[in-house]
């Protein structure tokens, strides 16, 4: 790719790493002032510089900041940054710029564990660690189910990923059908599209981790990225064991998957989009998209959080959001740059 603004001498500018590290982060604060309280950025930073430098607790800023707008921000920021870099290294890793993170069946074993749970009436750190369990275990049996030395084991690997999503799909209708139409329907219906409702610093510290660490891993190895979505001739010639690089890629866009959904439900589109508009700003190059990804996507799921609670009285789920938002705008990136999405 050509020096530019974003990248010059095979580096990222000074100016393009401020402006990833300012976009996150300017969004929060605008985001954490808006609400049906209305605050202004001064405010804001004055009360999260009372609560961290002199414990100023207890006033009605605090609770509002603190307790509430906060872990929402926190949790966006971690569930965008995680679900776009799984999305970016599923579409490498299969060379399909169409590939989700959810394309090895783990959204659809997640949300059985949570629709399990719900039935059973568990609390929701419970209905997150469950979730969660599900998720890993539909990926562990997709794996297995794909187990494959020939050079087509990508192929049966993404075959294996459907039948399985298929499978606990179908799991989960029959377990809705068999739920109470007044109380735990509609319980389970909500959590499926997807809200931050139900965010605090223990359900964050319950998930993130597996999200962090995956998000690292990925980080770390990016550029083996780029010699994965070569042909596979071309790949094996680097040198590199192909085998074990996917599964460590495969693992750990999986961890961030699971644990994404199980903390909010399914949030559609991030994990497909942000990718596709960092690869507009730096190239093809996944040691250039990947940071680039994890700015764009905390950046955008702060907003659509902060849209899903601030635009109607009834708080809006997040997958409802991403889809109307998220499908015009890809549909304009196809036809206006439909040879950058390559």
């Amino acid at each position: 790719m050509k020096d530019g603004f974003w990248i010059r001498n095979n580096h990222f500018t000074p100016a393009a790493v401020i402006c990833m590290i300012l976009l996150p982060a300017t969004a929060a604060l605008i985001c954490m002032c808006i609400g049906r309280m209305g605050l202004s950025a001064p405010e804001v930073v004055r009360t999260l510089a009372g609560a961290l430098f002199r414990g100023e607790t207890g006033t009605q800023n605090y609770s509002i900041i603190v307790n509430l707008r906060l872990p929402r921000i926190l949790m966006a920021v971690i569930i965008g940054a995680g679900l776009t870099c799984a999305g970016d290294t599923f579409q490498a890793l299969f060379s399909n710029p169409l590939a989700t993170p959810d394309i090895l069946g783990v959204s659809s074993g997640t949300c059985v564990g949570a629709i399990l749970a719900i039935l059973i009436s568990r609390s929701i750190l419970e209905t997150q660690l469950i979730a969660l369990i599900f998720g890993l275990a539909s990926v562990w049996i997709t794996l297995r189910l794909a187990r494959n030395k020939d050079s087509q084991s990508v192929v049966f690997l993404v075959l294996a990923g459907v039948i399985i999503s298929s499978l606990f799909d179908a799991v989960g209708s029959l377990l809705k059908y068999t739920a109470d139409p007044m109380n735990e329907l509609p319980e389970i219906t909500y959590w499926l599209m997807g809200s931050f409702t139900s965010a605090s610093y223990k359900e964050i510290l319950i998930g993130s981790p597996l999200i962090l660490i995956g998000i690292l891993i990925i980080y770390l190895l990016r550029y083996r990225l780029n010699i994965l979505s070569l042909s596979e001739d071309e790949a094996r010639a680097s040198g590199i064991d192909l085998k074990k690089t996917r599964l460590v890629f495969i693992l750990a866009a999986t961890m961030i998957t699971a644990s994404c959904v199980s903390m909010c439900g399914q949030v559609g589109w991030v994990g497909l989009l942000i990718p596709h508009c960092a690869r507009m700003l730096t190239g093809s190059n996944n040691r250039f998209v990947i940071p680039a990804s994890i700015s764009l996507g905390a950046a955008f799921m702060i907003v659509i959080d902060t849209l899903s609670r601030s635009i109607s009285v009834i708080e809006l789920p997040l997958s409802v959001l991403t889809a109307i938002l998220g499908a015009p705008v890809f549909i304009s990136l196809l036809k206006k740059n439909g040879r950058n999405l390559r």
